[in-house]
């Protein structure tokens, strides 16, 4: 029914799911997608975001069902994703993954990457492909961007130094990332 359509799923099932559907275009990013008339939910309380996509007022209140079931505007799934999590669902992307958390700080090299986890460039960048459905580049910034978030959080180092640690000459590049990848500001991080 999904072959050739986009369609979401939870996070975490995303690499079983493209392994399972290799015809259906997964984004697990996103909470709720509708494709060619057929409308998909992730998460635990995907019922919920499925509901709240298709939000009504309710007659008398002037209020939408998401105000009376107070539930929020939860486009993406991409701040509560954990990279370590999908990347177990296959040895090589685990092994990449291991290896870039120990060189966030220095420039990364996709080619040197596949050398030291014993695989060619093309079979690491299909790996990275099918598990996560990113390309190698890609994951590299997600968990640059995850490790930032987390020294946001939990310490008072300016932001250009927080961009150094993760691998980023300049603050600016980090900041573009942040907003990108979490929808928040490094000044909204760090107030979390």
């Amino acid at each position: 029914m999904l072959d050739g359509r986009r369609a979401t799923t939870s996070w975490w099932l995303a690499p079983v799911f493209r392994r399972r559907y290799p015809a259906v275009t997964v984004d697990e990013t996103r909470m709720v997608t509708s494709c060619d008339g057929v409308t998909t939910a992730g998460a635990a309380f995907g019922h919920v975001d499925l509901a709240g996509g298709r939000a009504h007022v309710q007659p008398g209140t002037g209020r939408s069902d998401r105000a009376v079931l107070v539930v929020d505007e939860r486009p993406s799934q991409s701040a509560y994703t954990i990279p370590s999590a999908l990347a177990q669902a296959d040895p090589t992307v685990a092994a990449f993954e291991r290896w870039v958390r120990l060189r966030l700080h220095e420039p990364i090299g996709i080619a040197e990457a596949a050398r030291a986890v014993g695989v060619g460039e093309r079979t690491l960048q299909r790996a990275v492909r099918r598990v996560l459905g990113v390309s190698p580049v890609r994951f590299v910034q997600v968990l640059r961007v995850e490790q930032a978030t987390h020294l946001l959080r939990t310490t008072d180092l300016p932001v250009g130094v927080v961009a150094r640690r993760v691998g980023y000459e300049h603050a600016a590049t980090l900041r573009v990332l942040l907003r990108e990848r979490t929808g928040a500001t490094a000044r909204a991080l760090r107030g979390r």
